[in-house]
């Protein structure tokens, strides 16, 4: 079959910060598919998803073939316009336990806690300068109306003696970060950071080491399912046993996805470098933080001294097409900087030295999706990992790995891996209602902001959006 729109084009050229950064020590040496080749797994995508993957394959099978191919370089997509959060999925266990079962839930959010420090050591092992640090993460509030966001999490995991989050007030996360505008928050001192752009690219070369064949600037333009399924470009064909798609929110392109998977754009930007002021704030080596808003905003400190923010829920793609709205400058730019100003008093001043967009693959569920396409039961899927894939693609490496194997464990019997949930609508009626239900996101926040009563119809349009974490209580 053929792709439609963007997902068969190349990637424009408005990088990120973290890729420019990586970029400027290792220049991209690429090699595009050309003619036609046989391969036992090829992997559509050479982000985080498709390199962990191809990593684990080979690890596990050192004399598997196996090919990327990537429409740009590695790295040019959500993988290296993240903000570099390497976070679990416990934040996701009531959704997680909604459709696997709570057993399964918390084996599952352990795994992906467990995948944090395996980044870290991974680093260590292959000498990835990915910059990871283990300084934590704050899901924070920054208004009253939103204290307890966490609470429902919380209170569900102490159950089972599961007890990943520390409740901090106003007073204590001022003190130890100068963080002043927030409440209060919730504290998980088992989640890192990493620079981004430079663990995809570390993990490209390593996976090259490893004997995996890496094709850029090669964006596939067809898919055909049959035995043995083939994947086309426009130079070139790869004739594989089996083959993995990997392609994040350009996995809409696909028709299995239309329905399963919301397009929606996350904003960020970098300062210039501030480490005087960041040292002051005792934030040089603080945690990664997130407030308790629907469309999350973020923070972070890098480590060259800059903070990195950003904002998701910026516009939502239309009819599966990942356009020219998901590169550039942020729209909201202006919101963006105004809402991480008030994150401290001391941010007063603070200004944008560089900024840009990128697509998250939302999947009703908020947690990621695996398993085979119907009725191509050698072609696999990874996606919808909703704005937290930094961490959890560790985790799918594994999983499709087993997928691909035809192994019978822990992680090919996941409960991630279920079929595309189609329970997004379908065009016009997604259009429509993303203007509806996004302006009504941001009437609901300015009001609660304002500690001002939130009408009935907004409260109910703004319960349709999906949110990243868990929407506040009120």
């Amino acid at each position: 079959m053929s792709l439609e729109g963007p997902v068969a084009e190349a990637a424009t050229r408005h990088r990120s910060f973290w890729l420019d950064e990586a970029l400027a020590t290792e220049p991209p040496s690429t090699t595009v598919l050309s003619g036609r080749h046989r391969f036992d797994v090829a992997i559509v995508g050479g982000g985080f998803c498709g390199l962990w993957t191809a990593i684990n394959l080979v690890s596990r099978e050192p004399t598997l073939r196996v090919a990327i191919v990537e429409r740009d370089i590695c790295g040019g997509g959500a993988s290296g316009r993240n903000a570099g959060y390497v976070l679990s999925l416990w934040a996701r266990f009531p959704a997680m336990a909604a459709f696997m079962g709570e057993e399964e839930a918390l084996r599952m959010a352990r795994a992906s806690a467990d995948s944090v420090a395996e980044i870290g050591a991974f680093c260590a092992a292959h000498g990835i300068d990915a910059e990871y640090e283990n300084n934590g993460w704050l899901w924070g509030a920054t208004c009253e109306r939103h204290l307890g966001a966490w609470s429902a999490v919380a209170d569900r995991l102490s159950r089972f003696q599961s007890y990943p989050f520390r409740e901090m007030d106003g007073a204590a996360i001022a003190a130890r970060w100068g963080l002043d505008g927030y409440a209060g928050g919730a504290f998980d001192a088992a989640a890192g950071a990493v620079q981004p752009a430079k663990l995809v690219r570390g993990l490209a070369r390593r996976a090259r080491e490893m004997g995996v064949a890496i094709f850029e600037r090669s964006p596939m333009t067809e898919l055909h399912r049959g035995n043995p399924p083939r994947v086309a470009t426009s130079g070139g064909e790869i004739v594989a046993d089996s083959v993995v798609l990997a392609m994040n929110a350009w996995s809409v392109g696909l028709p299995e996805f239309r329905r399963s998977l919301l397009i929606a754009a996350a904003e960020a930007a970098v300062s210039a470098p501030i480490p005087g002021i960041l040292a002051r704030m005792g934030f040089a080596k603080g945690p990664v933080v997130t407030d308790s808003r629907i469309m999350v905003g973020n923070l972070r400190p890098t480590a060259g001294g800059r903070l990195e923010f950003g904002k998701g829920g910026g516009h939502v793609a239309r009819a599966g097409r990942v356009g020219p709205r998901f590169e550039g400058t942020p729209p909201r730019l202006a919101l963006l900087l105004e809402e991480t100003r008030q994150a401290s008093s001391q941010l007063r001043g603070l200004e944008v030295a560089q900024s840009w967009v990128g697509p998250i693959d939302r999947s009703a569920e908020t947690v990621p999706m695996f398993g085979a396409l119907p009725g191509a039961e050698r072609v696999f899927y990874g996606c919808g990992f909703s704005g937290n894939g930094v961490g959890p693609t560790h985790l799918a490496g594994k999983i499709l790995a087993s997928l691909v194997l035809g192994a019978r464990d822990a992680w090919s019997s996941s409960g991630l891996v279920r079929p595309p949930s189609q329970l997004f609508p379908g065009e016009p009626v997604r259009a429509i209602g993303a203007r509806l239900v996004l302006g009504a996101v941001a009437r609901k926040d300015r009001l609660e902001h304002a500690n001002r009563p939130v009408d009935r119809l907004t409260r109910r349009l703004a319960a349709f959006a999906p949110a990243a974490l868990t929407p506040p209580k009120n």
